[in-house]
């Protein structure tokens, strides 16, 4: 698909007319000169976006955009409609995704065009975003926190793209918080009081690490903690049984398991807290290459990342519903997230980013600002009516 637009803005789509790695390459483009960017790593990313490797694309279908101009890339998007929120959600809503822009609104307007009318053509009402994929990936537009790196699977833009998108017709959703947790505070004695008399009145209540040797049973079971226990949060679509296996197996290679903690009552799971050591630790001096010199570093950086990572990033943590909005259900949460705590300040890995948590969701919210947890990112969710 070519479209060349009165402003010499030229929209390519991948798969005709630019390819996966041309699509990749955008973002260098747009924030490769800003300290903070983390570089996506293109062996990594490429399968991402690979209908035959990524299991999203067996409930979704995307379109991947570049502008250019004068031959050179300024900006990229994607357009994608997920079968499986719309089973559930039945909102006639598409996505858009991947957002880059250099700084000019007829670049972004032209790029959001072009993804909308995509929607418009699978039959959607609205577009919601950004999602890179669905809600279950990368999530949300950078709003506030530009001043560090992200941590793992967060993204990172600059601070005109708020400017690019409200401009553009997209209007706020929701907006999801970044927790930035310092892992050696105290508990407030309120919370230490219900753990003491939790732990002595339920005897068969008991808090372990993962067993990495029945890995897949265990990573199973906390999915199935996630599929039922966030069933009603916003815009939530449970991972497939493939979604669930490839991201198991994408996580075991960074993850360490003194940093999965998990709840069990008469030795069922019944909620979990999972750690992961920051992979963009490892990879932020790479620039997204891994050849010729890039492999071995990130060889050694994953083999050593007990002593070679210095911050965590919780990305899962749930609570069967049958505790919910009761007493145990903050037991269950103290109980995993303070395990994971623990093993943290051993590991020597003393912060962690707790995210992304919805600004709605209060009870989370007072809970991690309870043990010291501060806002240092702000991601925000826009919506724009297809008609």
């Amino acid at each position: 698909m070519h479209q060349t637009l009165a402003s010499a803005i030229t929209i390519k789509r991948v798969g005709a007319g630019a390819t996966r790695s041309d699509f990749i390459q955008v973002s260098h483009a747009t924030q490769g000169h800003d300290p903070y960017w983390v570089a996506p790593i293109a062996l990594v990313e490429g399968p991402r976006l690979n209908p035959k490797s990524n299991p999203w694309f067996q409930h979704g279908e995307a379109a991947l955009f570049i502008a250019e101009r004068d031959g050179k890339p300024v900006g990229r998007i994607s357009a994608q409609v997920d079968q499986a929120h719309l089973k559930i959600h039945k909102d006639a809503t598409g996505f858009f995704g991947f957002f880059e822009s250099v700084d000019d609104q007829a670049v972004a307007d032209a790029l959001f065009k072009t993804a909308c009318d995509w929607l418009r053509e699978k039959g959607m009402k609205r577009c919601v975003g950004p999602f890179s994929f669905n809600i279950n990936d990368e999530s949300g537009l950078l709003i506030d926190g530009f001043n560090c790196p992200p941590r793992m699977a967060m993204g990172h833009t600059q601070p005109y793209y708020q400017t690019l998108v409200e401009a553009a017709g997209f209007t706020k959703v929701v907006d999801m918080r970044a927790y930035l947790t310092p892992m050696d505070t105290g508990l407030p004695f309120k919370q230490l009081k219900w753990l003491k008399r939790a732990l002595d009145r339920n005897p068969s209540l008991a808090v372990r690490a993962i067993d990495m040797s029945r890995y897949d049973e265990e990573f199973a079971a906390m999915m199935e903690i996630i599929r039922v226990a966030w069933v009603d949060n916003w815009g939530s679509i449970p991972p497939s049984e493939a979604e669930a296996k490839h991201l198991a197996a994408e996580l075991k290679l960074i993850l360490l398991p003194e940093l999965v903690s998990i709840a069990t009552i008469d030795g069922r799971p019944v909620a979990f807290c999972l750690a992961l050591p920051d992979f963009n630790e490892m990879i932020r001096d790479l620039k997204g290459k891994l050849f010729p010199f890039g492999w071995a570093k990130l060889v050694w950086r994953l083999l050593t990342r007990r002593t070679f990572v210095s911050g965590t990033r919780v990305i899962f943590m749930g609570v069967m519903p049958e505790f919910k909005n009761k007493p145990m259900g903050s037991v269950l949460a103290l109980l995993t997230v303070g395990a994971v705590r623990e093993a943290s300040l051993k590991l020597r890995m003393p912060v962690c980013e707790m995210s992304w948590v919805l600004e709605t969701n209060t009870q989370t919210c007072h809970s991690i600002e309870d043990i010291g947890g501060r806002v240092y990112k702000t991601y925000r969710m826009y919506e724009r009516a297809l008609i």
